[in-house]
């Protein structure tokens, strides 16, 4: 895929040009970053497998990793992240003011390329999506500091906020190729649960990976006061105290005490259970590519989901 990726990203530097200076410095900045650009991938891969070959599917790519990466300029700022891919974030360099207003510019050029490739069912998917992740944001604000969280509602975040967009990737490639309805729904449903898969590991990795591996700070979650999945399953099997001092932290969100608390995480089988979770999503995704022929490129969706579960970064 490295040729098409090359051309996603030619797209992507040529609608990056703005003529405001610390739009172009801030937006090449967080894109030169790299990142896995799991989202354009999955675009192009199902518009190839379903026989789609026209150069909107570049322009689709490049649209989505753009919202991507707006997400991630507005994350960062109310998370109050100092790293992201193992450099600082755009908010610690050039302030949260400036963070926010390019993550809006991103999300408007992505809706101009939209109109541009005048096909109104991909407005209607990305609009849609866009909102939904917003919806995931504020429900993940108000989860914060919240210990007693329930497993199906931090799921729910989970769906919103990082699922969907995978969800609507998989489903534009669908859309270019004028795929029939039942297998639109599977590429999205594909999307929903490798993107549920790949954000249950992200979590786990908090608590297992090292920062240079994952280009973050470890224990960042509990800094925010995020209740995870693998803070939930350890407090539902540690002992009475061990369970206090969870909750405290996640109340607190103190991260003074974190390598007691991963070991608590870790004693407690609590990671291992988060990839087993992620496995089982991975799987659902698995199934959702019967429609689809057998190409290279169904063969690279089937690499994905084993891929996105046992990494560890």
């Amino acid at each position: 895929m490295a040729p098409e990726m090359k051309e996603v990203d030619a797209v992507i530097q040529q609608r990056l040009a703005s003529d405001v200076v610390l739009i172009n410095q801030i937006s090449h900045y967080i894109i030169s970053a790299g990142g896995k650009r799991i989202r354009p991938m999955l675009v192009l891969l199902f518009a190839n497998a379903l026989g789609f070959r026209g150069r909107e599917r570049f322009e689709l790519a490049a649209i989505v990793e753009f919202i991507h990466t707006a997400t991630l300029l507005h994350d960062d700022v109310v998370d109050e992240s100092a790293l992201r891919r193992g450099r600082a974030t755009a908010n610690a360099l050039f302030g949260n003011a400036a963070s926010v207003l390019v993550g809006d510019f991103l999300y408007s050029r992505a809706f101009q390329m939209m109109v541009s490739v005048d096909r109104l069912r991909v407005l209607d998917v990305l609009a849609d999506a866009t909102n939904v992740i917003a919806e995931g944001e504020v429900l993940q604000l108000m989860n914060m500091h919240d210990p007693d969280l329930a497993v199906d509602d931090y799921l729910k975040v989970i769906r919103f906020k990082t699922a969907k967009l995978f969800e609507a990737s998989a489903r534009l490639g669908a859309v270019l190729a004028h795929a029939e309805p039942e297998t639109e729904e599977a590429c999205a449903a594909y999307g929903r649960h490798l993107g549920t898969a790949f954000q249950l590991v992200d979590d786990l990795l908090d608590y297992e990976g090292s920062t240079n591996e994952l280009g973050k700070n470890v224990g960042d979650d509990l800094r925010e006061g995020k209740p995870t999945l693998p803070l939930l399953i350890a407090m539902e099997r540690a002992s009475e105290n061990d369970r206090l001092t969870i909750r405290h932290a996640i109340e607190q969100g103190e991260v003074s005490r974190l390598s007691e608390i991963v070991n608590i995480v870790r004693q407690t089988g609590a990671l291992e259970a988060t990839r087993d979770a992620a496995r089982a999503e991975a799987e659902k995704a698995q199934r959702n590519l019967a429609p689809l022929p057998q190409t290279k490129y169904s063969e690279a969706l089937l690499e994905f989901c084993v891929r996105s579960v046992e990494r560890s970064s």
